[in-house]
């Protein structure tokens, strides 16, 4: 194919891609209540993860360790702004749930240009980083964002200064730290991958060690708007550990790679 009609093409895909994402983000649109219980459920002291730490507290006899009760109130302090967060929000849901779709049409785009074995591992490189990513947006849902939002809607410098947090300020931080998150968790495909090339090896990787730790702390703290260490400590540590897989990812890709070189020598 030419290079127009490879252009041609990769527009196909990319009105296909839009029409389901468009579809899914009006099916979404129509199902508001449901929509936003699930998105505003972290700014409820029922919440999964607050009934979960009073449930501990009240076992362990550690007071400081439940949640306590609260109730944040979001406000709108724009007219419009209630109406384009539900759009922003459907659309960003409509995304989420057509985003197998959406590797699937990105794959079979790319696929042809593919060797066999490329084929092979591509796929399920695809599979892992889809699992990777949603697996970093839920944690971030589950644990992170509501001890950030618990911790920054109850926090008051007086008594005098109550908080009024606007619903735009909470979408915006939940869906960027998910976004972050989702991204983050992507470490051992990448790691896979610049080791399948040849950019990346295992002692590498061990010999800065140390300095991946200082950028994986510095990540969650732009990650996290909270500054206090617990909080920091639940981003950080998940993300280690990934560094840490990542090092034996990349030290089997590599392992790999010399026994494949070493029999294709072989044959010769």
């Amino acid at each position: 194919m030419s290079f127009w009609s490879h252009l041609d093409e990769l527009r196909k895909v990319l009105l296909r891609i839009l029409a389901a994402v468009l579809v899914a983000g009006i099916v979404a649109f129509y199902f508001k209540e449901g929509l936003f219980t699930i998105l505003l459920a972290p700014q409820h002291s029922d919440f999964v993860l607050y009934r979960l730490m009073n449930r501990l507290s009240e076992a362990w006899q550690m007071p400081s360790l439940g949640a306590g009760a609260f109730q944040a109130q979001l406000i709108s302090t724009q007219l419009t702004s209630q109406f384009f967060i539900h759009m922003y929000a459907a659309f960003a849901a409509g995304a989420v749930v057509v985003s197998p779709y959406i590797l699937f049409e990105l794959f079979r785009f790319v696929s042809p240009a593919l060797y066999v074995n490329e084929k092979h591992y591509a796929f399920p490189a695809l599979i892992w980083a889809f699992l990777l990513f949603f697996l970093g947006v839920l944690l971030n849902y589950f644990i992170i964002f509501p001890f950030s939002f618990r911790f920054l809607a109850t926090y008051q410098v007086s008594a005098e200064v109550p908080n009024m947090i606007t619903l735009a300020s909470y979408m915006e931080a939940l869906l960027v730290m998910s976004l972050l998150m989702g991204l983050m968790f992507e470490l051992p495909v990448l790691s896979w991958l610049f080791a399948r090339l040849g950019f990346l090896s295992p002692g590498f990787m061990r010999e800065k060690r140390r300095y991946a730790i200082v950028i994986i702390l510095i990540a969650a703290a732009v990650i996290t708007p909270t500054g206090d260490a617990f909080t920091l400590a639940l981003v950080s540590l998940p993300i280690w550990a990934l560094y840490e897989i990542s090092i034996l990812i990349v030290a089997a890709a590599v392992r790999r790679s010399s026994r494949l070189v070493e029999k294709a020598s072989s044959k010769e």
